[in-house]
């Protein structure tokens, strides 16, 4: 919706309020302003008045005038067509600066002396009015010759354009938004001027009216005698402004009068309602098979469907003759209803009239005719003849302290009433503490009590109702939802911690790289129809592969340590979802620094396990082959915790990291349902020393580090907390075998352990070791 503030002038008084604090005022009563513009006319643009206008003796294009400028006459030679003796025109005068940048300087044209230009609407920084200069007309108000016209506030204008919700039809007019300009700055609005002329001749002889059955329409007409209508410049230039035209002057009054009002104006042609010889125009509102309202001629010709088209044969083309001026209403939600159920060709008025237009057709129809009858010779018939249907009225009752309670805070009930007032609302059904509220016609949209107190608190504006804190006592719902939530964040959260960079990917891969490196993909009849791209064509099985995809990119733009992880969703052959956490660590362990020589070292098995570690807590590794081709032969693991398995870890396979580009790269991922996450409980610590033993055994080489441990764990020494390897050793004089370093921590929770209690617990762990691998000191 396109506002002026000049136009908005007209329907309420602005004076002393700045543009800048309307568009302030339209955003905080729900108005959302989308662009301002401002046309400013440059300065020794000046009114005048062409005294004499001859031909240029040298160019047929050209014309010599003498122009009054109130302070002097100017000659300027001038190419427009439409100059003539007599036009008040706008006048550029010396040392004035266009809004192009062009300084107007004394020049001769084809060897006359020119001294300004003679402007057209364009050349002053406004909207393009078409060719030729502008032809000034008592329009644009009270000015005299010499006048600077950017003194004028018609030229000097702001243009504002609204953004308007679907609900707001009501404010589809500059009227229907100065009401709300009225209820934010308590400004009256003011109201038509219903005129009727001393015409003697009454619509009745030449106009009659039927209808068969009742449709939901709402009808005036009055007739007018057409003569010498001349479109003013006022009503030019705005239309310009709002980007609308049509194809006839009547047309283009028209639809000035619907966006200054909101009614909605059709001009006819009255013979198109007359049948050969006829005086008198008969116009017959029926039904259509498909339901909608026609307007037609006593031999059945459809002249317009009511709010949504008008046929081309019976538009008003001429300047002169009569013409009949409907003015329509039709409840929004029938017609937008019937549309829905019916669809068919509409005209521009439709999207007004589907939206809500205004009701008031006696004023609407009333301000047309004194503006057709202002720019014209014509004569309008007395009388009207109109069609009308009752209109239900809609009561909305609520309490003052309904009122209140909804806003949160107190609001003056004077000033809740002198609101709904200027928002056109009824309130005189109205009790000392019951607002007994009607509803206007104008506004549909207004159906509860939520509704009026959302009117009230836009206009008050939310900024002015006091915050006060927000008291409210309900049980606990946290369901399972917040968290999984929790724990993901939580998660997320140590993964950053730990120096890894948070990846994210499509849930889709690529199948035929999934199937290369062994991964089970979706089942060929649940595949997807139509994927996306063709590399991203199955649900994905794994996380892996997106974080090697990442890495290569990150490699490829110079990071030497790549760090990533991501939490997402996963899909087994039938589709079936589970969540997981994948982590990768390549390249380089820590960044360049003094302390490392600028040469930091690679990622390698230990490290890797410890930044897991850090993650999920304290894990376990367990010998493993990974049943896919992405991990090393060699270095490869099953992560456990508290002895349940969680995912694997392993260094990606040489071959693979070649494929991407990449320096020593390991990866990891789990299963994120798995991965402990509730309530710490506090375990109980021993106040006595802990006592520290070193054992180094001799072992074969192929005996596994896990074998060792579980012997270790059956013998359940209450007094050994925790054992670690330390120190690995094999040489040529050790042959197959390998020394393999041990060191145990042990602590009583009763007492100091003695030297005693300690070499107990040591020879209890040789014997096991002996007895169940063989194995012993070294």
């Amino acid at each position: 919706m396109i506002v002026t503030r000049s136009w908005l002038n007209e329907w309420i008084d602005l004076k002393g309020i700045s543009t800048d604090e309307i568009a302030k005022t339209f955003n905080s009563i729900g108005l959302e302003v989308d662009r301002i513009h401002e046309y400013r006319v440059p300065s020794k643009i000046v009114f005048g008045k062409v005294l004499e206008c001859e031909k240029h003796p040298d160019a047929d294009k050209l014309n010599i005038c003498k122009v009054d400028i109130g302070s002097a006459t100017r000659q300027i030679v001038c190419g427009a067509s439409n100059v003539r003796a007599g036009l008040n025109v706008v006048v550029a005068t010396i040392g004035a600066v266009m809004p192009n940048g062009m300084a107007i300087k004394p020049v001769q044209l084809r060897g006359v002396d020119s001294e300004g230009m003679i402007c057209s609407a364009a050349e002053i920084g406004l909207p393009d009015l078409g060719k030729g200069i502008l032809e000034l007309d008592s329009s644009m108000g009270v000015r005299t010759l010499g006048q600077e016209v950017n003194k004028n506030p018609l030229f000097n204008d702001d243009l504002i354009e609204i953004e308007l919700t679907a609900n707001r039809g009501d404010c589809l007019s500059i009227r229907g938004v100065a009401r709300d300009l009225s209820a934010a700055f308590d400004r009256p609005i003011k109201e038509y001027s219903i005129t009727d002329n001393n015409e003697k001749r009454g619509i009745g002889r030449i106009l009659s009216l039927s209808h068969d059955k009742d449709l939901d329409v709402n009808l005036r007409y009055k007739a007018l005698d057409l003569k010498e209508l001349e479109l003013p410049l006022i009503v030019k230039l705005r239309l310009a402004q709002i980007e609308e035209t049509r194809e006839s002057d009547i047309e283009m009054m028209m639809l000035y009068v619907t966006h200054s009002t909101g009614v909605i104006l059709r001009a006819y042609r009255q013979d198109f309602f007359m049948s050969d010889g006829a005086k008198m125009a008969k116009v017959a509102l029926s039904e259509d098979e498909k339901g909608f309202a026609c307007i037609k001629s006593e031999s059945g010709d459809v002249a317009s469907i009511v709010g949504i088209i008008q046929k081309d044969e019976s538009k008003v083309k001429e300047t002169k003759g009569i013409v009949l001026l409907e003015a329509s209403y039709i409840p929004p939600d029938i017609i937008s209803k019937k549309m829905s159920e019916n669809k068919i060709d509409s005209g521009p008025m439709f999207y007004k009239t589907s939206r809500g237009s205004e009701p008031a057709l006696e004023g609407g129809l009333s301000y047309c005719v004194d503006l057709l009858e202002a720019y014209s010779n014509s004569s309008t018939f007395s009388g009207t003849i109109e069609l009308c249907n009752s209109f239900k009225e809609k009561i909305v009752s609520i309490t003052k302290a309904e009122i209140d309670a909804i806003i949160g805070a107190k609001i003056n009930k004077i000033v809740i009433t002198k609101i709904l007032k200027n928002l056109g609302f009824d309130t005189s059904k109205s009790s000392t503490d019951n607002f007994a509220i009607t509803v206007p016609q104008f506004r549909h949209d207004i159906v509860n009590k939520q509704d009026i107190v959302e009117e009230i608190v836009r206009m008050v504006g939310i900024d002015n109702i006091p915050s006060k804190p927000f008291t409210i006592v309900e049980d606990n719902r946290l369901e399972d939802n917040y968290f999984e939530y929790k724990k993901r964040s939580v998660f997320r959260h140590r993964a950053a911690q730990s120096g890894f960079f948070e990846s994210v990917h499509f849930v889709f891969d690529e199948k035929k790289i999934l199937n290369s490196y062994g991964f089970e993909t979706t089942k060929e009849e649940l595949e997807l129809l139509n994927p996306i791209v063709q590399t991203l064509d199955t649900l994905r099985p794994t996380l892996l592969t997106g974080l090697l995809k990442a890495a290569s990119n990150n490699v490829k733009n110079g990071y030497s340590s790549v760090r990533l992880f991501e939490i997402g969703s996963v899909f087994s052959p039938t589709r079936e979802e589970s969540l997981r956490i994948s982590f990768l660590f390549s390249g380089d362990r820590e960044s360049q620094s003094l302390s490392n020589a600028g040469k930091p070292a690679k990622i390698d098995f230990g490290y890797f396990v410890q930044k897991i570690a850090d993650v999920v807590g304290d894990v376990e590794l367990r010998e493993y082959k990974t049943t896919h081709s992405l991990a090393h032969d060699y270095q490869s693991a099953e992560i456990l915790v508290n002895g349940e398995v969680l995912g694997e870890l392993f260094r990606v396979h040489p071959n693979v990291e070649n494929a991407y580009d990449l320096d020593v790269t390991y990866m990891c991922e789990l299963d994120f349902s798995k991965i402990p996450y509730a309530l710490k409980v506090a375990q109980k610590t021993s106040k006595y020393q802990a006592s520290f033993r070193d054992l180094s055994i001799i072992m074969p080489q192929n005996i596994s580090y896990e074998k060792v441990k579980s012997v270790i764990d059956a013998t359940k020494i209450d007094e050994l907390v925790r054992f670690y390897p330390v120190d690995k050793y094999s040489d040529d004089s050790l042959g197959e075998n390998m020394s393999l370093s041990l060191r145990f921590v042990l602590q009583s929770n009763d007492k100091t352990l003695e030297e005693e209690d300690i070499t107990s617990a040591m020879d209890a762990i040789l014997v096991s070791l002996k007895k169940e691998l063989d194995i012993g000191l070294r």
